[in-house]
């Protein structure tokens, strides 16, 4: 059976297709969020078969697997690449209606020209031209995102991480920025001592810093963020259950780390204090040096204790959370406003019933230093589907101004996953050609174009600017 990813797939309106074709297809791609591997990147790395580029690591291909009653060894365990790659196959007829359907047909399509429902059918034909395929030279990591118009590319990483990969990229000729983000979530980890003190060793490491205090930890920590500016990050990504804005001490802070220090567990009330001192801190040091920080809530995360045993984190069972966020949120966010030092700020939800509140939280703290400095994150992770970008788009326009919108990045460890930005480009073109076709909006494409590509790509670019690349300067100056 053929592919049902016509040319004007989900445009359902004559404006719709025109802003489509006309203004978003083209414009290139600045992807400020995703877990692609810096090292690949940087070896240029090829994929022996479709599997490994395809289903390594994919924990949303894992969870519809198991849902489909697919055995673990198909997903994550000792099953040949060809046997995970038809097992997936037997799940995509069962994707109906999900959004894997659409990625999967997209990718086949945007990548192989595979003009074919995949299927129990059809996977080996599609298993083996793919494999075929990726065996060129123009199918190595590096070739894929420039093939795919990506300007830029914000990976994720821990402060401790050395970033050899990315000095590696910065001293290339690669073509497509590629910028670290510092993700400092494990230095908040004072409830687990053994595993808080696993990483302070390695932050000690990274930093020279010999940590027995919080002020050693803390020095420690502005270190490796000084670090990271110097090879270019701009911004800064936390993932939080909640916001945490409780009153503390910086007593009361070294006494908490001095016991997690010595392998003593907080109280819960303490871990929040903890978590309270430490997130407005790294606020201080992005707002000092003119990052952006990112704020991702909601996420109950291993779910599934016998799993988490077997296979660890991000497999594939973690879920949408229900927390308290518009009280302790407006106070980390005033706290810093008052004190004339709050960072650029993207918020992410992971529920949908939050939508209105971060979209209505926008404008209590935005200011004329930045147009849209308070950001209201496309949809993310459960909501990075149709009905979920569709639902924050709305709330963020009723409530705020789209057009200052930075725009949809990738959130994915795989180097298949562009096509989900024309996913996202295709329903706003279509939501906002609806209200042309309606007469809510003037039939004005120059107006309604720019709003179009500025929320593509040109709100990020200037959001986050492209730091310069004296590596890049240096060499062309030697070759010069």
């Amino acid at each position: 059976m053929k592919t049902f990813i016509t040319e004007d797939f989900l445009l359902q309106n004559k404006p719709a297709k025109k802003l489509y074709h006309e203004y978003a297809a083209n414009m290139p791609i600045y992807d400020y969020h995703c877990h692609l591997s810096p090292q690949q990147i940087a070896g240029n790395a090829c994929f022996s078969n479709l599997t490994q580029i395809w289903l390594y690591g994919d924990h949303y291909k894992w969870r519809g697997m198991r849902s489909n009653g697919i055995a673990e060894k198909y997903c994550t365990g000792n099953a040949s690449d060809y046997e995970k790659f038809y097992a997936w196959a037997e799940t995509v007829p069962y994707t109906l209606m999900n959004p894997l359907y659409h990625w999967t047909h997209l990718e086949l399509l945007r990548y192989f020209g595979i003009k074919e429902i995949l299927d129990p059918q059809s996977a080996k034909r599609i298993y083996d031209k793919c494999s075929s395929l990726l065996a060129g030279d123009n199918f190595r990591v590096q070739e894929l995102l420039t093939r795919m118009n990506v300007r830029v590319v914000c990976t994720t990483d821990d402060p401790a991480d050395s970033l050899a990969d990315h000095i590696k990229l910065r001293a290339s000729d690669f073509a497509v920025k590629t910028l670290p983000t510092f993700r400092p979530d494990r230095g908040m980890n004072c409830g687990e001592p053994a595993a808080f003190n696993e990483w302070l060793a390695k932050l000690e490491k990274a930093s020279g810093v010999s940590i027995s205090s919080y002020r050693d930890f803390l020095e420690a920590v502005k270190k490796r963020h000084d670090f990271f500016h110097e090879q270019g990050c701009r911004i800064s990504d936390h993932g939080l259950e909640e916001p945490y804005a409780e009153d503390y001490s910086e007593n009361e802070i070294s006494g908490i780390f001095s016991r997690a220090r010595s392998g003593k567990i907080p109280d819960s009330a303490e871990i929040r204090k903890f978590k309270s001192a430490l997130m407005r801190e790294f606020a201080l040091m992005d707002y000092e040096k003119g990052w952006a920080m990112q704020l991702h809530f909601g996420v109950i995360r291993n779910n599934n204790t016998r799993m988490f045993k077997m296979l660890g984190p991000d497999t594939g069972f973690d879920s949408i959370g229900h927390f308290n966020l518009a009280k302790p949120l407006a106070r980390f966010l005033d706290s810093l406003d008052s004190a004339g030092k709050l960072p650029k700020t993207i918020l992410y939800n992971i529920n949908p019933a939050d939508n209105e509140i971060l979209a209505a939280m926008l404008g209590n703290f935005q200011d004329e230093t930045v147009p849209g400095k308070i950001q209201f994150g496309s949809g993310w992770w459960f909501l990075d589907q149709k009905d979920g970008m569709i639902r924050q788009l709305t709330a963020l326009s009723s409530l705020g101004l789209l057009p200052r919108f930075i725009g949809m990045l990738t959130d994915s460890r795989s180097f298949l996953s562009y096509p989900r930005h024309e996913y996202f480009r295709r329903i706003l073109c279509n939501l906002t050609g609806k209200s042309m076709a309606d007469g809510e909006l003037p039939a004005d494409y120059t107006l309604i174009g720019r709003m179009i590509k500025d929320i593509c790509y040109n709100n990020a670019e200037k959001y986050f600017g492209i730091p310069a690349n004296p590596y890049r300067v240096k060499n062309e100056k030697l070759r010069a």
